[in-house]
């Protein structure tokens, strides 16, 4: 396990704040450097994703949506990403949310540090994850909230308490979060579809995730004078079932595809859409959870808003038993999403291996308490 980071949480984080501030040519800090392994070639190629038009799929129309779920199928047979374009978020509304992200992000560090994550949560502003790690720290800042589907204005309230002048961001975000929570959904059915589910046992995925509390995170990854040392985001696949993200046009997004990695090219009307661990394991492993990192520019900075469909803590994921008996074997424990957050939060950090590991970590705990 690399190392966890005792220190104090305000020193570490005004330090990689400082750092992002006061670059100088001739010094590059070590505790940002990540290693040259397999996983550190440079991207060359750009990545030719499927484009999905969800307009169809919408309107309940059956052909559209068949065709909608085979892309779908194919993308994650293939890396478990995709893009998606008439999803029905507003445009408008997505422009207000980076813009406020942007805001947030310029205010003085002191001011940031206001809401920063206090130990053991993963709510608030953190600045390279220094309050966690000492090592390979990714070269971003990040401010991350919660939303409860049935939770009412949790987000807005989140807000709310950072001070009146939070008011209008607040109420941007939870319209957000909402937005984002209705797409997620859809996109489960979508899968269902593509996996044959919803013909045994319809709606099997829509109940998994009743009641869900996902997370929010607003990334802002700074100009960085050697981009080629570090990474806005290491190599790893996202713990979650299912990612949607909203990126602005500066690029970073790498994918690795056909044992390489690839660049997305960024699209301003669509949504960028990934399958994470959870979703692989409660697919019996038919989804791929997508390998990716972010790169850092020299030139510009960039934002991202990321929408994490989490299932509720205590509910228990399974593949569906039709999967099973078709495959002949189940390929994962049963498992809750509070496990498995907690195992990325404490136990380890979440790269290429997250899943395998986790699973090893689950059948021993259980070894050891039968």
């Amino acid at each position: 396990m690399e190392q966890m980071n005792n220190g104090n949480h305000d020193d570490k984080t005004m330090e990689s704040a400082m750092i992002f501030a006061q670059q100088t040519n001739d010094h590059f800090p070590k505790q940002f450097i990540w290693p040259k392994d397999h996983l550190s070639q440079t991207s060359t190629e750009k990545l030719k994703e499927h484009i999905i038009d969800l307009q169809g799929f919408l309107r309940h129309d059956e052909e559209a949506t068949l065709h909608a779920a085979n892309l779908v199928k194919e993308s994650c047979q293939t890396h478990g990403f995709f893009q998606v374009v008439n999803h029905g978020v507003d445009l408008a509304m997505l422009a207000l949310a980076q813009e406020h992200g942007r805001a947030f992000f310029k205010l003085p560090i002191t001011e940031k540090l206001k809401c920063k994550q206090k130990e053991g949560s993963i709510v608030g502003f953190a600045c390279a994850h220094a309050q966690r790690f000492r090592e390979k720290l990714p070269w971003k800042e990040l401010l991350t909230f919660e939303y409860y589907e049935n939770g009412g204005d949790v987000v807005a309230d989140f807000f709310n308490a950072l001070g009146s002048q939070y008011k209008e961001t607040g109420l941007i975000y939870q319209k957000f979060s909402e937005s984002m929570n209705k797409l997620a959904l859809y996109l489960i059915e979508l899968l269902e579809i593509s996996l044959g589910v919803d013909r045994h046992n319809h709606n099997y995925y829509r109940q998994l995730f009743e009641d869900s509390v996902s997370i929010v995170r607003c990334n802002h990854y700074p100009r960085c004078n050697k981009p080629n040392l570090t990474y806005g985001v290491g190599p790893h696949c996202d713990p979650n079932a299912l990612t949607i993200l909203y990126q602005d046009q500066v690029g970073g997004l790498e994918v690795f595809a056909d044992n390489k990695w690839k660049s997305v090219q960024p699209n301003p009307n669509a949504l960028v859409v990934n399958i994470g661990d959870t979703f692989t394991a409660i697919s019996n492993g038919k989804c791929k959870s997508c390998l990716h990192r972010v790169s850092v520019s020299s030139l510009s900075p960039r934002l991202s808003l990321a929408f994490f469909l989490c299932p509720k803590g205590d509910r228990e994921l399974k593949a569906p038993q039709c999967l099973v008996e078709k495959d002949g074997r189940k390929e994962y424990p049963d498992f809750t999403w509070g496990e498995f957050l907690r195992f990325t939060q404490k136990n380890h950090r979440a790269d290429e291996n997250t899943l395998q590991e986790f699973t090893k970590w689950l059948l021993s705990s259980k070894y050891q308490n039968a």
